[in-house]
C-alpha cells in the first residue's frame, strides 16, 4: 500500500490502463453534475465524481490540471457517438477513470465522504454504493473505431440541424439587433474575444505578444476572462452566462454584459444581480461567443482576433450542441474582420538554431574589432600577444 492509500496494479498508478487497472484507491470525494463547477472544488488528490458523457477536452485538461486520484463517472467517458479527447487526456495524464457507475452516485456523495474503490466497486464506509468499468486503452480504441463509423451519419444530422437552426434564426442575427452600449472604447481598434474552448491556453500565450503591441480591447468570454487575467491581462469586458467565470474576474472592473435568450432567461443576469454588480443584457440565440463576436462587430471594430472559439462539428458536440446555426450565421456576418487564432501556437515554434549564436557573437565582435583598430592601446595590446604567439611557434 502506497502513502496516498492507494494499492497499486501491476503497472502505474492506474494499473496500466491497457488491461490491469487499479486494484485498491480511497480518498475523499467531491461530486458535482457540472464538471466545470466541481474543478474549482478539486484539491489534488481528490476522488473526482462526475457525470459526464462523452468528456471534451477542455474538461480533461481542466480535471488534469486538478490533479484528482481517480475520476468516477456516473455517465459514460466516451459514448463512440464521436471522438471525444477527454478520457485519452486523462489516461495519458495517470489518472484512472471508473465509468457508468450510475446518476445516483452524484446524489449519494457529499463532498468530503470517504471513498474506496475496490475492484470496480465504489464503497463509502464499507457500504457499496455503485460500480462501473474501468477506461483503458482497449476500450478507447473501440470506442474510437466505433466513432469512425459513425462520422458521416453524425455529420449529416449535424449539418441538418445547422441549416434547420440557420433558417429559423437569419432574421434575428442579421438583421437589426438591439446592441447594448458599452463605456469601453471599441471603434476602429482590434478586438481579442477569449473563450475557453480546445488549446485555448496555448493560443493565448502564443498572441501574448501581440496584445501587448497592439493593445487589443479585451473581451473575456466567461471563463475566458481569468484566461486572460492569469496571464496579467485585464479584460475590458465580460460576456457570458456567468457560469464559469471567477468572482475575481468579475469584481476586476471590466464591463459586464450577460447573455439573455429569446425567452427571457438570464443565469448571468441572476448571478450578477445577487452578487450586486451593475451589468446589461444581450438578447440573443446561439452562444455567448456569438454575443461578443456580434458585439464587436456592431461597434466597428477594425479586425476581431477570437481565441479558443468554437467553430467545427466536434467543437459544438463537445458541447453538447446538435448543430452550429447560429455560429454559421455570426460568422457569415463578421468574417470579413475575423481572425480565427485557434491552433495558431501549432504554427510556429522557433528554435534557437547555432547560426543564430554565431550571427549574435560576429555582429557583437563588429565594434569591438573597430574599437581595437582605432585605439593605440588595445592595437598595441594586440600586436603584442600576435608576436608572442608567433615567437612560441618558432615563426621569428
Amino acid at each position: 500500500m502506497d502513502d496516498d492509500g492507494a494499492v497499486r496494479g501491476r503497472g502505474s498508478r492506474a494499473g496500466d490502463l491497457a488491461g490491469n487497472p487499479p486494484v485498491h484507491l480511497r480518498g475523499s470525494a467531491k461530486a458535482d453534475r457540472k464538471t466545470k463547477n466541481l474543478i474549482s472544488r478539486l484539491e489534488p488528490g481528490d476522488v473526482a465524481v462526475i457525470a459526464h458523457s462523452d468528456i471534451d477536452e477542455v474538461s480533461g485538461r481542466a480535471l488534469v490540471g486538478a490533479r484528482p486520484k481517480i475520476v468516477i463517472n456516473a455517465d459514460r467517458s466516451i459514448t463512440g457517438r464521436y471522438r471525444c479527447p477527454g478520457p485519452g487526456i486523462l489516461l495519458d495524464s495517470g489518472i484512472p477513470v471508473l465509468d457508468g457507475v450510475g446518476s445516483h452516485l452524484i446524489d449519494a456523495i457529499a463532498d468530503g465522504d470517504a471513498i474506496e474503490v475496490v475492484g470496480d466497486h465504489v464503497y463509502r464506509e464499507g457500504e457499496l454504493i455503485g460500480s462501473g468499468v474501468w477506461v483503458t486503452r482497449d476500450t478507447l480504441e473501440l470506442a474510437y473505431r466505433k466513432a469512425e463509423e459513425n462520422l458521416e451519419a453524425e455529420l449529416e444530422k449535424f449539418v441538418v440541424n445547422t441549416l434547420q437552426y440557420a433558417v429559423k434564426e437569419k432574421g434575428i442575427i442579421l438583421g437589426d439587433m438591439d446592441i447594448p452600449s458599452v463605456e469601453t472604447a471599441i471603434s476602429g481598434r482590434h478586438c481579442l474575444i477569449a473563450v475557453r474552448g480546445p488549446r485555448y491556453e496555448e493560443d493565448l500565450d502564443a498572441v501574448a505578444p501581440y496584445v501587448r503591441e497592439m493593445s487589443p480591447v479585451l473581451i473575456g468570454v466567461d471563463g475566458g476572462a481569468d484566461a486572460l487575467m492569469e496571464r496579467g491581462f485585464l479584460p475590458d469586458i465580460i460576456v457570458g452566462d456567468m457560469d464559469s467565470v471567477s468572482d475575481r474576474a468579475l469584481f476586476s472592473g471590466a464591463e459586464l454584459i450577460a447573455h439573455s435568450y429569446p425567452d427571457g432567461r438570464s443565469p448571468g443576469s441572476e448571478r450578477l444581480a445577487k452578487l450586486g454588480l451593475s451589468h446589461k443584457t444581450f438578447s440573443c440565440p446561439g452562444t455567448s461567443e456569438d454575443i461578443a463576436m456580434l458585439l464587436a462587430y456592431e461597434k466597428d471594430a477594425s479586425l476581431i482576433v477570437a481565441v479558443g472559439a468554437h467553430s467545427n462539428m466536434l467543437d459544438f458536440l463537445e458541447k453538447g450542441r446538435p448543430g452550429m446555426g447560429s455560429t454559421f450565421l455570426v460568422r457569415l456576418k463578421v468574417g470579413a474582420v475575423l481572425v480565427d487564432a485557434k491552433g495558431v501556437s501549432q504554427l510556429y515554434r522557433g528554435r534557437l538554431r547555432v547560426g543564430h549564436i554565431v550571427g549574435i557573437l560576429l555582429a557583437a565582435a563588429v565594434p569591438i574589432v573597430a574599437i581595437a583598430l582605432f585605439s593605440g592601446s588595445v592595437a598595441d595590446m594586440a600586436r603584442l600577444i600576435y608576436l608572442r604567439i608567433r615567437l612560441m611557434l618558432g615563426l621569428l
